[in-house]
């Protein structure tokens, strides 16, 4: 009778739980049992272990009982990660291995019939959870996904490429034995220094559109959602596509939350390092794929896009539920999935921009082809967007269409690189008032840091009598003249800047 433990991770949502799997070899019947709330892809582990074993030209101890436990038994567990540690410890219970060796080491990795070691989704936001418990541990990885890892600052990672790189690492060593040359497939991972420059594509691309690049400018600067109304073919894609070349470097802190969660979502790749996100999901994508959910909860669209850019186009299409489903996170920047048995909580501190159409034919109002929507048609159409969801909206600019002259004799606009100076200058003014950018004021934060002078309040006051604006609606309006200032270099809130906020709110206008 041998046991043998050995320590692993599962991942609910961000947070990455120990688990311990427990081999236990006793004979009897010949058996291979392994509980522990296992999901369909862990119980398959049996036959991925037994084959790479063998194929290892290892010794697979096919006259025991084997018995495997996932503790603790109240925790889910899903995905092939535990192939490796299964393994390990099925062999360190028969002696192959030195159990004592394997303190000190966490293992993860699924396993081919072979006994290559394959990466494993989330294995940055393992390392990332650890690193933020202060859990002091070396963890071994398959390649690819110890590249990941080893981007956590002071991490301790190690690659592996087959399952007899990680045996050659632990097997017992004789008294009088020297020590085996270590294996070429075991090395510890350093995390490469990722320089060179982040490339967005230049907003100078877009010709002309004044009015709604200065619209991505200011929420740029203050952080604020934009919603861009106009006809097909205006510009409205090519301007959210390159809002993210207006945003500020990601700090690396940032560059870890944002990488973590593509990493859950199995998305990230190294040439993604630092780089802002910009996620533009479908207008069909349900409300789970748009918010997150499942079992075990995974992260949706808005979490994908933490610390990025997310871009709803056609936003009257989407389904009403999906668009509902983003008013909280738009105010809180966090998503709580809920189960029965679990809870996730997901990040989701992103910028919204959106885009869509005036009319369902998408030319009301424009000069360069006739509407041949009804009154009603156009109601209907623009009411699919409650008010709740359009007052969390900052910015409504419309985009117009271009004659034909303008966009082809009319110069390149002003570069990204030019307009993110001025971002950052009045990130930078903001940040230094307040510790925070404009758009996520609250409270009596929005009194003191605003600054409105006496001629601005009255003319606010008096404006949002006249169109029946919300509380929401006028603190928005008040974010959004404060960046306008900052933008302008200006101590306090005036009229001006009060003025030319208010006409962000105005482009839905209907018939």
């Amino acid at each position: 009778m041998s046991l043998c433990l050995v320590q692993s991770r599962a991942l609910l949502g961000l947070e990455a739980a120990a688990v311990t799997v427990e081999v236990h070899l006793a004979n009897g019947l010949p058996s291979f049992t392994l509980v522990g709330l296992a999901d369909v892809e862990v119980k398959e582990a049996r036959e991925r272990v037994r084959c790479a074993i063998q194929n290892a030209g290892l010794v697979f101890p096919h006259n025991q009982r084997i018995t495997v436990n996932l503790a603790p038994a109240d925790l889910p567990k899903d995905s092939g990660r535990f192939d490796l540690p299964i393994a390990l410890g099925i062999l360190a219970a028969s002696g192959q291995l030195d159990g004592a060796k394997l303190a000190g080491y966490e293992f993860a990795g699924e396993l081919s019939l072979s006994g290559e070691l394959r990466p494993v989704r989330g294995a940055l936001a393992m390392c990332l959870a650890l690193h933020a418990q202060r859990v002091v541990t070396r963890l071994a990885l398959p390649a690819g996904s110890a590249e990941e890892a080893a981007l956590v600052p002071q991490a301790q990672v190690y690659r592996a490429q087959h399952l007899l790189d990680v045996v050659r690492h632990f097997q017992p060593v004789a008294p009088d034995v020297p020590p085996a040359e270590p294996s070429p497939g075991w090395t510890k991972v350093e995390a490469a220094p990722l320089a060179g420059v982040t490339r967005y594509a230049d907003l100078a691309d877009v010709k002309g559109q004044t009015g709604a690049k200065r619209a991505l400018e200011i929420a740029a600067a203050g952080g604020h959602s934009v919603l861009m109304v106009g006809p097909p073919g205006s510009g409205k894609s090519m301007l959210a596509q390159r809002f993210a070349g207006l945003l500020p470097p990601m700090t690396v802190d940032e560059a870890l939350q944002s990488a973590a969660i593509a990493s859950l979502g199995g998305r990230f790749t190294l040439e993604q390092w630092a780089v802002r996100p910009t996620c533009s999901p479908h207008h069909s994508a349900s409300a789970v794929a748009l918010v997150g959910g499942g079992s075990p909860p995974r992260p949706g669209e808005i979490s994908l896009a933490h610390h990025g850019v997310l871009f709803l186009d056609e936003l009257p299409e989407f389904p009403r539920a999906a668009l509902e489903a983003l008013r909280e996170p738009l105010e809180n920047g966090t998503i709580t999935i809920s189960r029965a048995a679990r809870r996730a909580d997901f990040p989701a501190r992103f910028q919204l921009i959106a885009a869509m159409n005036p009319c369902p034919c998408g030319y009301l109002g424009s000069t360069l082809k006739a509407c041949r929507c009804t009154p009603d048609q156009v109601a209907r159409y623009q009411s699919k967007l409650s008010g709740p969801l359009l007052d969390r909206i900052d910015l409504h600019v419309e985009v117009a269409a271009l004659p034909s002259t303008d966009l082809l004799q009319a110069p390149p606009g002003e570069s990204s690189e030019r307009i993110r100076e001025r971002c950052l200058a009045a990130r930078e003014r903001a940040l230094t008032r307040q510790a925070s950018t404009n758009h996520a004021l609250q409270g009596k934060a929005i009194d003191d840091a605003v600054l409105l002078d006496e001629a601005a309040a009255k003319f606010l006051n008096l404006a949002a009598t006249r169109l029946g604006w919300s509380g929401r609606s006028i603190h928005r309006a008040l974010k959004v003249a404060r960046t306008i200032a900052d933008l302008a270099g200006a101590h306090t809130t005036q009229v001006t800047h009060v003025a030319e906020a208010m006409q962000y709110r105005q482009a839905l206008r209907g018939v």
